[in-house]
C-alpha cells in the first residue's frame, strides 16, 4: 500500500507540474520578447500567479491524500504585503512542501536560493529561471579561492534578485546549511552542532545588506522530524512521522543593513557571530525534541 500511495503521489505531482507548466512556458516565451522592465514586471506577476497556483494545487491533494502530521507554530502579523527573509534548517526535499503548508499565501511568493544544476530539471528549472530565483554554484571555500570569478557571478545573481525584489513584496527562503543534513556530512564538516550542519552566511548577508531597509523581519524556522532519517519518498508514501514546524519572527538588527559582508572583515565577523548564535539556539531547541 505505501508503494502504491507513493506512486500515485508522484503521478499527481507530475501531472500538476505539467498542467501548470503550459502557462509557465507561454509566459516565459512572452517574457523573452517583452521590451522594458515595466512591461516585464507584468509578465513576472503572471508567472508568480502560475507558481502560487502550482503550490496551491499540490497542497490541496497532499492534505487530502497524504494527510501529513504537521504541527505549525507561527508568529502573528504575517502578511503578503511585506518583505521577509526566511531561514531554516534542511533535512530533505519534504522541507519545501512543509514550508509551503505553513506559509503559502500568508507571506509573498517564495524565492529560493537554488543550485545551478537544477536549471536542467524539466519545467522546474525553467520556472526557477523565469521567476528570477538566484541560481548559485554552491562553491567550497577552496573553489572560491581558485575561481573568484564564479563566486562573483553568484553574488551578481543575488544582487539581481534583490534589485528586482524592491519592485514588489517578496519572501526569500534560504536553507542556510547549503545542503541537506546527513550524518556523513555532519562528520565531514566536524560540525560543532549536534543536529545541524555549519551555516553559510554569505547569501543572507548579501540579502540583508541590499534589502535590509525593506525587510519587515526574519522568520527563523526550525523543522523537527520524529523520523531520524526523513525522505521525500516516505512523505509521498504517507508514512512520514509527525513533524513540527516552529517559526519565530526576528527583527533585522540595525547594524546588519549598514555593512558590506564581502569587503568589511569586522562586519563579516559580527555577522558570523550572530548567525552562529542563532544556530546554537536552534540546535538547543532540537535537543528538546
Amino acid at each position: 500500500m505505501p508503494l502504491l500511495k507513493g506512486s500515485v503521489s508522484l503521478l499527481l505531482l507530475t501531472l500538476t507540474t505539467l498542467f501548470w507548466g503550459l502557462p509557465l512556458i507561454a509566459l516565459t516565451l512572452l517574457k523573452l520578447i517583452t521590451p522594458g522592465r515595466p512591461l516585464r514586471r507584468l509578465v513576472v506577476a503572471g508567472l508568480n500567479a502560475v507558481a502560487l497556483n502550482w503550490v496551491g494545487c499540490n497542497l490541496w491533494w497532499m492534505r487530502r491524500w497524504l494527510n501529513p502530521q504537521l504541527r505549525v507554530e507561527l508568529p502573528e502579523g504575517l502578511s503578503e504585503k511585506q518583505w521577509w527573509l526566511v531561514l531554516s534548517n534542511h533535512r530533505c526535499w519534504t522541507d519545501i512542501f512543509l514550508l509551503f503548508f505553513a506559509l503559502h499565501r500568508r507571506i509573498p511568493m517564495p524565492h529560493f536560493f537554488v543550485k545551478r544544476q537544477l536549471i536542467w530539471v524539466p519545467v522546474v528549472g525553467l520556472a526557477f529561471w523565469a521567476l528570477e530565483f538566484p541560481m548559485l554554484r554552491r562553491l567550497t571555500r577552496e573553489q572560491r579561492e581558485r575561481h573568484p570569478h564564479l563566486a562573483h557571478r553568484d553574488r551578481e545573481a543575488t544582487e539581481r534578485m534583490c534589485r528586482h525584489a524592491r519592485e514588489r513584496p517578496i519572501a526569500i527562503y534560504n536553507f542556510v546549511e547549503g545542503t541537506r543534513f546527513t550524518p556523513a556530512k555532519h562528520a565531514a564538516q566536524a560540525s560543532p552542532y549536534r543536529h545541524l550542519l555549519r551555516p553559510r552566511a554569505g547569501g543572507i548577508a548579501q540579502v540583508v545588506g541590499l534589502l535590509g531597509d525593506r525587510l519587515d523581519g526574519i522568520l527563523d524556522v526550525t523543522l523537527v522530524y520524529a523520523s531520524a532519517d526523513p525522505t521525500f519518498w516516505d512523505f509521498l508514501c504517507g508514512r512520514e512521522g509527525p513533524v513540527t514546524l516552529a517559526a519565530r519572527r526576528l527583527p533585522v538588527p540595525a547594524w546588519m543593513a549598514k555593512g558590506n559582508y564581502h569587503d568589511d572583515p569586522h562586519y563579516k565577523e559580527r555577522f558570523h557571530s550572530w548567525l552562529n548564535a542563532l544556530w546554537q539556539e536552534k540546535d538547543t531547541a532540537l535537543d528538546w525534541h
